[in-house]
């Protein structure tokens, strides 16, 4: 952990071999499947260890924490793991597991956690949201061709963000929709000719603009306006 210029490492903490992977805020996962929480003081280094979450069983791919407002009872902490399994917390004096929700066969590669509905993205290309407090499914999209490994959520505006290895990027529109029941519809998509993008984030907190990357490649890009 360091300072937010990067220029003093804070803390460091040992792990067993090959054994790191997602991390989010104050939460890291591990390839066992754990989920380390740290206490981080407002002023100073003692950072500790608070806590260790032990409800998934393969390794932690992403960490997300609640961008928006949350429903009451809704968490605002989600953890995705290899197999696909989504674990919703509600953060405190101590962690509680509000929602399990089962792997169906694909692995979950990055998640993101907004007003109380979480969207996973999947290796099989979709985009999947689920209702943070019940686990229920709200939405299943054949986002993309291939293996999404990015997603970001705008949190003024409820934007999402998705980048996959079909060279493509998608901008998505979060909702609540008491009428229509709707709580995704597309908005705009850019081919990123011959990369397989890896990479993909708002630059703002509107999500206006938005930077991608892609294996292989030591440029960033940027688009403006979406």
């Amino acid at each position: 952990m360091y300072e937010s210029d990067g220029s003093i490492m804070v803390y460091w903490h040992a792990l067993d071999v090959a054994d790191t992977d997602g991390c989010s805020g104050p939460a890291a996962g591990t390839s066992s499947g754990l989920v380390l929480v740290f206490d981080i003081p407002p002023k100073g280094t003692n950072v500790t260890v608070s806590e260790v979450l032990e409800q998934h069983r393969d390794a932690i791919t992403d960490i997300a924490a609640e961008l928006g407002q949350a429903p009451d009872g809704a968490g605002d902490l989600v953890s995705a793991d290899d197999a696909g399994t989504l674990c919703v917390w509600s953060t405190g004096e101590e962690f509680t597991l509000l929602s399990k929700i089962p792997a169906f066969g694909c692995s979950c590669s990055s998640v993101k956690l907004w007003n109380g509905i979480v969207a996973a993205g999947y290796g099989n290309g979709q985009i999947r949201l689920y209702e943070a407090a019940t686990g229920l499914l709200r939405a299943e999209v054949n986002a993309h061709a291939r293996w999404i490994y990015a997603l970001d959520v705008a949190p003024q505006t409820g934007k999402l963000l998705s980048g996959a290895e079909d060279s493509f990027v998608h901008v998505w529109k979060l909702s609540r929709n008491p009428d229509t029941g709707e709580v995704i519809e597309h908005c705009h998509a850019e081919c990123v000719t011959d990369t397989q993008v890896c990479g993909a984030r708002f630059c703002d907190p509107e999500g206006n603009s938005f930077a991608v990357t892609g294996y292989d490649l030591s440029e960033i890009f940027r688009y403006g306006r979406v």
